[in-house]
């Protein structure tokens, strides 16, 4: 699904709300990633098996695993990451060498 990810790009994972554990923090089921994870979610009113949507940067690539930077490192297979934006490399302003006259 999301073949050809580059370090450094934005990426999102579509998590499924397992419940609440506090009144400022949920307990998510991410894909392919083998532990309960809990983000910080003081504002919303979700339910239990509703989808919600955490965006990171991708920090290593092993493969079909790729470790993706969500306040924590998230290891997960390829197949379940959405790429939404792509690395941009910077830009020179002057040649690495002067030129020659």
């Amino acid at each position: 699904m999301a073949r050809g990810i580059k370090l450094g790009e934005e990426v999102a994972i579509t998590a499924t709300v397992r419940r609440r554990v506090t009144d400022d923090r949920i307990s998510v089921s991410i894909p392919s990633y083998g532990f309960p994870h809990s983000i910080v979610d003081r504002t919303s009113k979700v339910k239990r098996g509703q989808p919600m949507e955490l965006t990171g940067e991708v920090t290593h690539i092993d493969g079909d695993w790729v470790t993706v930077n969500l306040g924590v490192p998230v290891t997960v297979n390829v197949d379940a990451l959405r790429r939404v934006t792509p690395r941009v490399s910077p830009k020179r302003k002057r040649p690495m060498a002067d030129e020659r006259a």
